[in-house]
Formats: C-alpha cells, sequence, structure tokens
C-alpha cells in the first residue's frame, strides 16, 4: 500500500479509501504512531464519526453507530435478492459512486468495512461498534458516551463536506455547499440492518474477531467476487456466500507483515475465480 511509504514522509494522511485501514489494518496503525501522523478519515461516515469526537475523550465512549442508506434493496427478503440484476444494484439512492463500492453498498459490505475501519481508526472494540439502516442519509454516524449523551454529525449527502474537513482540519472554512432545510425534511427513521438477507455485515465482524489476515482476506475475496458479479458471472446472492467460504479456507496469519497481505490478496482472488469458474 502507498500509505505505508507515504506516512513516513508526512505529517497528516487524508484517507480517501476503506481498504487500506481493512486490508491493512494494524500495519499501518502501527507506522502512523510511529511517525506520530494523524490519519484524518475523508470517508463520510468516518468523518462524521472523526467530527462527533471532538473535545471528548475516546475512553469515555460507550457506543460507535454508523448510519447506511439501506441500498436499492432495503427490505428485500433472501428470495428477492436472488433474482436482482447487475442494473438494479448499481443505483444508489442516496449517493453518486463507482461500481464496485455501489455494489458493496447494495450488499452492505460497504457497512462491514466501516466497521472494520473504525475499529482501527478509532481504537474502538467492535462490540462497541454497531450499524443501523437510516435511509434519508443526513446523519452520517454518531458516537454514544457514557453519559448517554450522542453527538451525530448532519448533512445533506455530499462527498465535497467530508474532504475539505479533511484538507483544512482542526479549522473549517466556508463553502457555497447545499445547506439542510428542515422544513422540508418529513421524517429521519431508522431500522436495523437485516443480516439475514445481508450477511456481509455478519462477515465483517467475524474477520474482526479472526483477526491477523482476515480483514485482508475478506477484502480481496469481495473485489473478485464484485468483479465477477459485475461481469454477470455470478448472481448477487454468491457474493457474501464466497466471501463467507473464503474466509474459512484461504490461509490466516495471525500477524501479518505487509508481504503476507500481498500474498493472502493473490491467494485469496485466485481462489474466488477458481470457485465459480471451475
Amino acid at each position: 500500500s502507498p500509505a505505508i511509504p507515504t506516512i513516513a514522509v508526512s505529517k497528516k494522511i487524508a484517507l480517501a479509501n476503506k481498504e487500506t485501514l481493512v486490508a491493512g489494518g494494524r500495519l499501518v496503525i502501527d507506522e502512523a504512531k510511529k511517525y506520530s501522523v494523524d490519519i484524518i478519515p475523508v470517508d463520510s461516515e468516518h468523518s462524521a464519526i472523526f467530527q462527533s469526537l471532538q473535545g471528548n475523550d475516546i475512553s469515555d465512549v460507550e457506543r460507535i453507530i454508523i448510519t447506511a442508506s439501506g441500498g436499492p434493496f432495503r427490505g428485500y427478503s433472501k428470495e428477492q435478492l436472488m433474482n436482482v440484476t447487475v442494473k438494479d444494484a448499481l443505483v444508489n439512492p442516496n449517493w453518486v459512486m463507482g461500481n464496485k463500492i455501489t455494489i458493496d453498498s447494495a450488499t452492505l459490505m460497504n457497512k462491514g468495512f466501516e466497521v472494520i475501519e473504525a475499529a482501527y481508526l478509532f481504537g474502538i472494540s467492535p462490540d462497541k461498534i454497531e450499524c443501523v439502516v437510516h435511509p434519508q442519509s443526513i446523519i452520517h454516524s454518531m458516537v454514544e458516551y457514557r453519559d448517554s449523551s450522542i453527538m451525530a454529525q448532519m448533512g445533506l449527502p455530499n462527498m465535497m463536506l467530508p474532504i475539505q474537513y479533511a484538507l483544512t482540519y482542526p479549522k473549517r472554512s466556508n463553502n457555497e455547499l447545499e445547506r439542510i432545510d428542515f422544513d422540508k425534511i418529513s421524517n429521519l427513521s431508522f431500522e436495523k440492518p437485516d443480516t439475514d438477507a445481508f450477511p456481509c455485515l455478519r462477515i465483517a465482524y467475524d474477520a474482526l474477531e479472526k483477526g491477523g489476515n482476515a480483514s485482508a482476506i475478506i477484502n480481496s475475496a469481495n473485489e473478485a467476487a464484485v468483479d465477477l458479479f459485475l461481469n454477470s458471472e455470478i448472481a448477487f446472492v454468491d457474493i457474501p456466500f464466497v466471501i463467507d467460504k473464503a474466509l474459512n479456507t484461504c490461509t490466516h496469519i495471525s500477524k501479518p507483515q505487509l508481504v503476507d497481505i500481498i500474498l493472502t490478496d493473490k491467494e485469496c482472488r485466485k481462489f474466488v475465480r477458481e470457485e465459480f469458474l471451475k
């Protein structure tokens, strides 16, 4: 990962992707600590958490709550998901994104990766990280403290704000972004994610519990599976199936080095291809 050599010559890293911490996790965080480099998240959910933590002690955090739009298939049953197409999956209700991350949003793998990233980025135990489906995407994530107070960062769905905040932190700057008109918001709703129909979120927690290179395994397996789905070579419901199988099949390394992460990536991609194209 370019993040590791970059840390050695930087004062601050604005981290714009999930894969760096999902795959490299402990390696990246240890390097940042070694060189006293701040990692400022650009991802909207982690920026919201980062902002909600300002001025507070991390030891006072009782719970981190990551919000999710729910993707295009929110409310679908497992049976309904068996028939969805690539075209169906490439529609996100609130965000305009690239094809791969849009599919990750549809499977909830994106939220799973965000849980992993939050655990490493903020040094929070996975049992203190929850996900909640929030279809309006106005609240980007929340932090609950030991006194039951919850801090939330809100805004219209627009990546310009977290990008700007990462670049100007600890200061804030003016911009011309659209402001929220609360008169036009009829409600803000929340619901529990369906990990039975969308098991990728559960798989991410399993990988965190397993530790080592397990997160790297599911990251690589997911990328390979999504490529197959986008090429119409596997079904949508096959994506979590193969990720879970890779997690329990590919070589587990408890204390991986960078070379191990690279080898894990190659092994997992090969496993996925052979699993479905044999």
